[in-house]
């Protein structure tokens, strides 16, 4: 048995304690990525030239006493939607086979290389980022390393970031929410994810799929890891975003936590208790948990939130959801096909709609601090065995479709040892807020909970 590879706030200490040189974490990681990527197929692309060239840099700078950045040689990966300079952005899809190699990195890879991280790769992703399941026809599906005997979907569409982080093969990766695509794979995998506020974290360099709802957040094995990207993400200090001490006696102790009187949503039974047994910690820890109803269930806002998705999309890809031969997979492509017929009164309408709701969500949000839903309905089903054309996004979306912020990760697993996560979802610009409460979620059941392959050198 080899030893767990390190988090991001232990690459943290030992780097900058100088325990560590930043070219012997990226070669840990890149080794690691050479044992089980073959397998698990996160990384469609691993630049290792660049990223050793880039640590030993960094390396040298600190030799001659230039202070290290927060993220200094800490090997991290990049959803194929984001541009990397010298790298193709794929977008998980055949139709940008032709591409050139992105000549800049985009806004937020900038803002990780200046705080001093490095950049080992591109993750995969679902084509063009639309679909939650994480499946892609087309150019492959990474494989949840949750279950390594039989191939379960990881949740998309930020899939390979998923896979990545929770296999060990990084200890972070940046992922995109338009509809839950950080929080469903953070879900299905076991990891932290964090939506952030539309419109918080610069888009500039990443493949758009809904320029209304898209978001950049980072994807972490601990909160306290999403909390240090976070801060890079955003351009704060160190530290600004650190959740603070938790009472060990009572966690939840001043915290109004808001349970959905109606989801229109059946839950597996093992997420329905993972669920109730939340709500029991939540109350026997201090919180207050506060009935809260809504103008319609959750289930009923996906489809709203799904038009902007439809719509958007094709707005952005139909000329390849209309070629023939078509090189989209079929799922996409439908999904796709389905917003060219949207008229203008019904998007307009639909605006319209949100923006009169969003006044309603900001009452609730006058009597709680947080809303606690599950992220997906189910633990990661067998690949093929699912619903493809429905989405696994039905409490996910609600976030998006009212630019809140939201923050998943496991609490639970299920009778067969899969992952099972709750998502506190807060008003938008509260990342601070989610952050906190995960943390006390974490604390306060022992610790984070991770996949047993960390345990593993090779497959």
């Amino acid at each position: 048995m080899s030893k767990a590879p390190l988090l991001i706030s232990e690459f943290q200490s030992e780097l900058h304690a100088g325990r560590l040189t930043a070219e012997a974490a990226v070669a840990s990681s890149l080794d690691r990525i050479e044992a089980l990527n073959g397998k698990l197929k996160a990384f469609i692309k691993v630049d290792p030239d660049r990223a050793l060239a880039d640590a030993r840099h960094l390396d040298h700078l600190a030799k001659l006493g230039v202070p290290k950045g927060p993220l200094f040689g800490i090997p991290l990966a990049i959803k194929d939607i984001i541009d990397v300079a010298g790298l193709r952005t794929g977008g998980g899809s055949l139709t940008r086979n032709d591409a050139g190699p992105a000549t800049a990195d985009a806004e937020i890879v900038t803002r990780l290389r200046n705080a001093g991280a490095v950049v080992v790769g591109k993750v995969a992703t679902v084509e063009y980022a639309f679909g939650g399941w994480g499946s892609n026809e087309t150019v492959g599906t990474p494989h949840n390393p949750w279950d390594l005997a039989k191939a379960r979907v990881p949740g998309g569409s930020s899939s390979g970031s998923a896979v990545a982080v929770a296999a060990g093969l990084v200890p972070g990766a940046l992922g995109s929410d338009t509809g839950g695509s950080i929080r469903l794979p953070s879900s299905f995998s076991g990891l932290v994810g964090l939506k952030t506020t539309a419109g918080l974290i610069p888009k500039t360099g990443v493949l758009p799929l809904s320029d209304i709802l898209d978001t950049i957040g980072p994807m972490t094995r601990t909160v306290t890891d999403a909390a240090i990207l976070f801060e890079v993400l955003l351009g704060h200090a160190p530290g600004t975003h650190q959740p603070g001490p938790v009472d060990q006696a009572a966690p939840f102790e001043n915290l109004r936590i808001g349970v959905p009187v109606e989801t229109g949503v059946t839950l597996h039974p093992d997420t329905e208790r993972a669920y109730q047994t939340m709500q029991e910690q939540l109350k026997a820890g201090g919180a207050t948990l506060v009935p809260v109803r809504f103008p319609m269930s959750l289930a009923d806002y996906a489809a709203p939130c799904g038009m902007f998705l439809a719509v958007d999309s094709y707005r952005h890809y139909g000329a390849f959801a209309e070629e023939e031969p078509n090189r989209l997979g079929a799922p996409v492509r439908a999904r796709m096909l389905s917003g060219k017929g949207v008229t203008a009164v019904s998007y307009a309408k639909n605006i319209e709609r949100r923006e009169r709701e969003k006044a309603v969500i900001a009452k609730v949000y006058e009597t709680v601090d947080a809303i606690l839903m599950p992220s997906t309905a189910m633990p990661a089903p067998v690949l093929g065995e699912h619903p493809e054309h429905d989405s696994p996004a039905m409490f996910t979306r609600f976030a998006n479709y009212f630019d809140l912020a939201a923050i998943s990760l496991p609490t639970a697993l299920s009778a067969t040892g899969l992952p099972i996560a709750m998502q506190f979802v807060v008003p938008g610009f509260q990342e601070a807020r989610a952050i906190e409460i995960a943390y006390r979620v974490e604390v306060a059941q022992g610790g984070p909970i991770f996949c047993p392959i960390l345990a593993q050198a090779q497959l």
